[in-house]
């Protein structure tokens, strides 16, 4: 099976439970707080690693970075690329209403410390075949991807935070979009998910694009294909890790050779898992779970 290089964050969450998300001036107070590990990049890592993928993780901790390390190694992630630098490692305020809705405070920490230096490092070990999973937690993100596809790697991209960093990545070298519709309509600039999925096929025709909806469900476009899937039911707990939950499991679909609509389903059933418990890594299912 295929290689897949991680470069992603490396986060400590801290989950506060409140009665809604705080607004601009209000104080309010927490009736409950977890610390977990987590990241985009870490989550997306143990739920591509629990789906049954051999992967490798890319990035740098702070010196309270052993929680992370630990968590990694736990779900059989090659750590060899992760480097401990001084400092803080990445973290993240997590706000989780009543309504399983949040709200996340990042700071970068060790996470905005990587330079194209250290990353060309870490691409020397790969090569064409195997596959770039990236978000925009970390810095030097343009350079890792550009470097990525030159040397004939798959760029899986999730340009989550979208700010006016993500625009700095060259989006002509993806060869899957991960995005949800927030980060989709910021691209697109319209929030209709078929005209996000025209637009973005019509501006990257090389790549194809997995949006997901929420509830609503997820899609898959690639030329002129659409495929559909709808979300499944359940009672939402914490909806921190969904998408990267989706975002493992999707990738170990399409890896099986499953079509689009056959990896969007197994999908969306570890999302529903996921979404079910609190926390982000913890709340990840295993592919045994999901395939029953």
């Amino acid at each position: 099976m295929k290689r897949i290089l991680n470069f992603g964050s490396l986060n400590i969450d801290y989950v506060y439970a409140v009665q809604h998300i705080v607004r601009g001036g209000e104080t309010a107070a927490s009736h409950g707080l977890q610390v977990f590990p987590g990241g985009k990049g870490l989550n997306q890592s143990i739920a591509a690693a629990r789906a049954g993928l051999r992967v490798f993780h890319a990035g740098l901790v702070g010196d309270d970075g052993n929680l992370l390390l630990d968590t990694l190694r736990a779900d059989g992630i090659d750590t060899r690329f992760v480097s401990a630098v001084p400092g803080r490692s990445g973290h993240t305020i997590i706000q989780v209403d009543e309504n399983a809705q949040n709200a996340i405070l990042l700071y970068g920490g060790a996470n905005r410390a990587v330079t194209s230096e250290y990353a060309d490092t870490i691409l020397e070990h790969f090569s064409a075949g195997d596959i770039l999973l990236l978000q925009n937690e970390i810095s030097a993100g343009p350079h890792i991807l550009r470097r990525a596809a030159e040397k004939g790697l798959a760029v899986w991209f999730n340009p989550s935070p979208m700010d006016d960093g993500a625009r700095a990545f060259d989006l002509s070298r993806v060869s899957v979009f991960l995005l949800n519709e927030i980060e989709g309509e910021q691209l697109t600039g319209t929030a209709e998910p078929g005209a996000m999925l025209d637009r973005m096929t019509e501006r990257y025709p090389q790549a194809a694009v997995v949006l997901t909806l929420g509830a609503a469900g997820a899609w898959y476009a690639q030329g002129q294909t659409r495929v559909f899937c709808p979300a499944e039911k359940v009672d939402p707990v914490d909806t921190t890790a969904a998408g990267d939950t989706f975002t493992g499991y999707f990738l170990r679909g399409m890896l099986d050779g499953r079509t689009p609509e056959e990896a969007l389903r197994l999908a969306a059933k570890a999302a529903a898992i996921a979404v079910s418990r609190p926390g982000a890594s913890p709340s990840i299912p295993h592919l045994q779970e999901v395939e029953s």
